[in-house]
């Protein structure tokens, strides 16, 4: 193919042109370019060639100078190369084989060369001549035909041929037996390769084949794996039948394989032979260059070089170290004129810089590399290469430099940012120090960014004047930014300074991000939206602004939510009429608001959405609360779940209550808690499918929030248990009297029994038909009142009275059945005094004998009642009472020495009556240190009518 191009126009040509390249690669061809190369600037063409037949090929051509390629032609052209005759048909099988006729299918060429016209299929015996073979031409599209009449058992040679308008092409060629019985192959052998046979991107690969299993193997195929850890992939599928070697191309340099191959016939394919043994490819020079990244002046005569080392992958073996080329620009400072001689007859251009000067840098950890001893003032040029065992690299693009001044080795000072306005920043600065400028400053970059995203926000404004300040602007309302500024000169870039943050100030937010809408029902609708992507500064809140597209009822009404804080992003609206379209607006706030963003939404119920479930019944339990419904129509989709609404009876919002109820039930039960207390509430259900809400039911009757009190906090509970408590106490102090009673019995029971055991057998009771009283027998009994004598100083003093038997009242008829309690022929009774002591009074020191049983006694009785005890101060006036006395009555007028003692206590006084006078006559005690003496009493001071108490009268009190 000739390809011809025009000259590049001199104001684009960007230096002197040292040649063309002419790039081609086939249509829709994903293989990258070739390029052929047109050295010289004279070039207008060049001849393409072992380009493939009858195919179409895109063309553009590129010119270069010293620095690089230059843009390639636009559009490019498309050419297509001339046709021939086609190539063979591919992929030959006979998947149905008889005793006597077989089905040949193939595939196209895969070079067809042109059109084809026809295919041409020849078979005769494999052992017969060429002119005795049946010939059939079939028609282009054919692409199988079947042979009949063939020999049982019998080897027959079949031949295709493709026709293009330039001829038959080349014929492929298949044998086949007639029989039953073939099978699939056996796996070739082992592949093998000797070592002369390995190159650097190919190998040869041989093999013994395998039985063919009475079908004839068709074709190879051969897979390889890259080491250590690739995977088996196909590298050729179309290995010729009769291949027993095959040359695996394609491969990387300086890399480990291995390689495994099969069989396929008509039956199909043959296991994989047992891989081959790892070998690896031979090394190959570079590639690719490395990368320069930048070339410095770093003093006034040395410039420092960095760069990036290729992949691995590109340097095709062992790296042995970097190739560092330079040379210097003398044709850009020439003063006179300089002789150079050209060898070539027919050179029509010629370079007039010097050679490269070479270095060769083995240490291959290198990235950076100090270059010297140049000349100061000179521009020069510099490539670099890597290279291994086989040989070099291509060089780099080149890099020019001018030495002679180094770039500044100080940053500059005191650099402050200050914010302006919303979108602008104020940055100013002082130069670098003197001694580390290095040379004239000629600007200024000034290198900010975003401080959340610096990699996608990072800028740079470029200064060419040695100027102290810039305005930065175009910037993110109330966003960071860091700064950095570096100073240049006609070396380069100095060092940059330490980042100084700044912000700006704050603006009005952008819109917020897009409206969403859920839990739609007739009624009301859940509203959601995404932060404003850009805030500008601190979101103070949003305002919401919602109205109906189109008036209802002849009023369009607006309503404005204002939402404080950055959050929540929702709300809840309720108000709104069934089957309405509403348009709703939001914008966020700062210190003020931003543009808005809007959406539109219809209530429900939509179109496929459930009918209305029947209406609900409420039922009370305690603090539960049922509701009962019906199913309704469930739409154009099944039922996924309910939802239970309520409001209160004098408000009218409806609200969801209850939501994701299962779809099975048709009842639910909850607590009243989540209700507002003493409220009445109105319930409905609605029913939801994959289409929406659906109607909602006939609310229910109205239903009070007011909890029912527990029967043990009901009045009439707390009545019934204060009578059954004071029922029980009554009870209890019965109980406890009747069995009071039962002891204080028995315990007279056993006193009386006593006396007759001690004074009844000694015959000195008195008789009691004579009308007169035997003194009782007085015990002891501990009062809460002063001692019955206090001794002060040595002198008993008299205690307050105690009650005189002529106080008592009682009837004859319990006197006369006491008095059967006492025998007649008793002589005497004996008194003990009666020792009161009070355990708090602090002038008495008498004290009771603690061993003294306390037993059942008439003062024992009253003293413990205090009705009677108040009552012994009620008697007559001028009675003389007296704690220890005796009485004797005697016929004879002497006393009779016979006293009735107590069995408790010996240290009480005793009483003696005679037989026929109540003369009352002094007793001396028996210990009179320890026991108070007795008294004497007339018998005038008995009071008229008194009686003495008889035994018993406790009991019968």
């Amino acid at each position: 193919m000739l390809v011809r191009w025009s000259d590049i126009p001199e104001a684009d040509r960007n230096g002197l042109i040292l040649g063309y390249k002419v790039m081609y690669k086939e249509k829709d061809s994903d293989a990258r370019a070739r390029f052929w190369l047109a050295e010289g600037n004279a070039s207008r063409s060049a001849q393409l060639s072992g380009l493939g037949k009858y195919t179409l090929y895109e063309v553009r051509v590129l010119a270069f100078t010293r620095i690089g390629d230059g843009v390639p032609s636009r559009p490019p052209i498309l050419e297509r190369t001339l046709d021939d005759v086609p190539g063979p048909p591919v992929g030959i099988l006979f998947p149905e084989v008889r005793t006597t006729s077989v089905r040949l299918v193939w595939q196209p060429p895969a070079a067809p060369n042109g059109v084809i016209l026809a295919y041409q299929v020849t078979h005769r015996l494999n052992t017969t001549a060429v002119n005795a073979a049946a010939v059939e031409v079939l028609d282009p599209g054919a692409r199988q035909y079947t042979a009949t009449g063939l020999q049982p058992e019998a080897t027959y040679l079949f031949r295709i041929a493709a026709q293009t308008r330039k001829g038959w092409g080349e014929v492929a060629e298949a044998l086949v037996v007639t029989t039953e019985k073939r099978d699939r192959p056996q796996p070739p052998g082992k592949p093998l390769a000797q070592q002369e046979e390995v190159r650097a991107r190919s190998v040869l690969l041989s093999w013994e084949p395998g039985s063919d299993g009475l079908s004839p193997v068709r074709y190879y195929t051969v897979q390889s794996r890259e080491l250590p850890d690739g995977e088996w992939a196909p590298h050729s599928a179309s290995v010729s039948r009769n291949a027993t070697a095959f040359v695996v191309e394609r491969l990387k340099p300086f890399t480990s394989y291995k390689f495994r191959v099969k069989a396929t016939n008509d039956i199909g394919d043959s296991e994989y032979s047992e891989e081959s043994e790892s070998l690896t490819t031979l090394q190959a020079a570079p590639e690719e260059a490395p990368t320069i990244l930048s070339v410095t002046p770093h003093t006034t005569t040395s410039v420092l070089i960095r760069w990036q080392p290729p992949a691995e992958d590109k340097i095709n073996g062992i790296l042995l170290g970097f190739r560092l080329r330079y040379r210097e620009l003398v044709y850009d400072s020439l003063r006179g004129f300089t002789l150079r001689g050209i060898g070539n007859a027919g050179a029509t251009w010629a370079e007039l810089t010097p050679v490269y000067a070479v270095h060769n840098l083995s240490e291959v950890s290198l990235t950076q590399y100090e270059l010297d001893n140049l000349s100061k003032h000179r521009r020069y040029e510099i490539r670099m290469s890597v290279y291994n065992a086989v040989g070099e690299g291509p060089p780099s693009p080149p890099q020019e430099v001018f030495v002679g001044e180094a770039v500044p080795t100080g940053a500059p000072q005191n650099v402050a940012v200050q914010a302006a306005t919303a979108t602008q920043l104020d940055v100013t600065w002082e130069p670098p120090p003197a001694e580390s400028q290095n040379g004239d400053i000629q600007g200024y970059k000034v290198h900010f960014w975003e401080a959340q995203r610096q990699n996608e926000s990072a800028r740079v404004k470029t200064l060419f004047l040695p100027e102290n300040g810039v305005k930065l602007k175009n910037l993110t309302g109330y966003t960071s930014y860091w700064v950095s500024v570096a100073a240049f000169n006609a070396a380069g870039d100095g060092p940059r300074s330490p980042p100084v943050q700044g912000r700006t100030q704050q603006a009005a937010p952008s819109a917020p991000g897009s409206i969403r809408f859920s839990e739609l029902t007739t009624t009301s609708v859940n509203v959601s939206w995404e932060p404003p992507p850009l805030p500008n500064g601190i979101l103070e809140g949003y305002r919401l602004v919602y109205e109906p597209c189109m008036p209802v009822d002849g009023v369009s009404k607006i309503v404005t939510v204002d939402v404080k804080g950055n959050s929540p992003l929702w709300m809840k609206v309720k108000d709104l009429a069934e089957g309405v379209t509403y348009r709703f607006r939001i914008r966020a706030r700062t210190f003020a608001y931003g543009p808005d963003v809007e959406a539109n939404i219809t209530t429900g119920p939509g179109e496929g959405a459930p009918g209305p479930p029947g209406e609900p019944f409420i039922s009370r339990y305690g603090s539960a609360i049922t509701i009962h419904w019906s199913s309704g129509d469930p739409g154009q989709g099944p039922i996924t779940r309910y939802v239970i609404e309520a409001r209160p009876s004098d408000e009218g919002l409806w609200d969801i209550l209850i939501k994701d109820i299962p779809k099975e039930v048709t009842s639910y039960t909850f607590s009243m808690d989540i209700l507002k207390q003493g409220v009445s509430y109105d319930f409905r259900v609605i029913a939801v499918n994959d289409y929406g809400y659906g109607t909602p039911s006939t609310p229910s009757p109205s239903v009070s929030a007011q909890k029912a009190n527990p029967f043990y906090e009901e009045w009439w509970f707390l009545v019934v248990i204060a009578l059954v408590g004071l029922i029980f106490i009554l009870l209890l102090v019965f109980v406890l009297i009747i069995r009071g009673q039962s002891k204080k019995y028995a315990k007279k029971s056993d006193s009386g029994n006593g006396s007759k055991a001690t004074a009844l057998s000694h015959g000195e009771m008195v008789s009691l038909d004579e009308g007169s009283f035997p003194a009782l027998e007085l015990n002891n009994r501990r009062l809460s009142v002063k001692n019955s004598f206090c001794r002060k100083n040595g002198i008993y003093t008299r205690s307050p009275p105690r009650p005189s038997p002529g106080s008592l009242h009682y009837s004859d008829e319990d006197v006369t059945k006491y008095n059967d309690l006492i025998p007649a022929e008793s002589s005497s009774l004996t008194e003990k005094p009666s020792e009161v002591s009070d355990s708090q009074g602090s002038d008495s020191e008498y004290e009771v004998d603690p061993g003294h049983q306390k037993a059942h006694s008439f003062v024992n009785h009253y003293i413990s009642d205090p009705t009677y005890y108040n009552s012994w101060r009620r008697q007559q006036k001028g009675i003389s009472r007296a704690q220890a006395y005796s009485y004797t009555e005697s016929d004879s007028g002497e006393p009779d020495h016979a006293p009735l003692s107590n069995s408790t206590s010996t240290q009480q006084g005793s009483l003696f009556r005679p037989k026929a006078s109540r003369t009352p006559t002094p007793q001396t005690p028996a210990n009179p240190p320890s026991q108070p003496g007795t008294l004497y009493r007339p018998p005038s001071s008995l009071a008229p009518g008194s009686r003495a108490p008889i035994a018993g009268f406790s009991s019968f009190v």
